[in-house]
């Protein structure tokens, strides 16, 4: 799972929000023991998280459809993609109208501004101008996502072409998206609960 999701199954929870969103640049038993105990459980059940996503037959199944032209590079995408499908369905998932959702999460940014990593410092201002977990929501926002991410691996993954495959694919990618999160969401609860 990409960004959005990864906050959304936080519930409420601010810190553990932050924890979630972070996990990626936090490395090692050393760093993680330098945040405060909420935080921690946030990084740990983003972990989690990753590892149920990774292993489900469901995501193998969207992961396989891309990997003969993205290789390795596949489960990052299907991540993004279904960041998409939670954001253009959000009002099935959330009361909160997405606009309020993502600038209210870019607030508490601001608020947890000096625990963030520096490489989260670093991406937060674009993130929060270009409203990237807003631009989920469409296809061309995705298609922007895709094209920076393919940037970064300077041109070698060519995830920037994979929008062709999620609109080829819309229907299947979207019931795949459906099946798992509604499992991965009794997943998260559950971990929650033993955090």
């Amino acid at each position: 799972m990409n960004f959005l999701a990864h906050i959304y199954l936080s519930g409420e929870d601010q810190e553990l929000k932050i924890g979630n969103f972070i996990a990626d640049s936090v490395k090692g038993k050393k760093q993680l023991l330098q945040y405060p105990d909420r935080i921690r459980q946030g990084i740990t059940l983003h972990r989690k998280i990753d590892s149920y996503t990774d292993t489900h037959s469901i995501v193998r199944k969207s992961v396989s459809r891309l990997f003969p032209k993205y290789r390795h590079y596949s489960t990052v995408i299907v991540d993004v993609l279904y960041d998409h499908f939670l954001a253009a369905n959000w009002k099935e998932y959330s009361d909160i109208p997405l606009e309020t959702y993502v600038a209210e999460f870019y607030d508490l940014l601001h608020e947890y501004h000096e625990v963030l990593p520096k490489q989260i410092q670093n991406f937060m201002p674009y993130m929060i101008k270009d409203n990237w977990l807003l631009s989920y929501a469409t296809i061309p926002g995705i298609g922007t996502i895709l094209y920076q991410m393919n940037q970064r691996t300077k041109n070698r993954s060519k995830m920037n072409f994979a929008v062709i495959e999620l609109e080829q694919y819309y229907s299947d990618f979207d019931k795949e998206f459906r099946s798992f999160f509604e499992e991965l969401e009794l997943y998260t609860k559950n971990e929650i609960r033993t955090l």
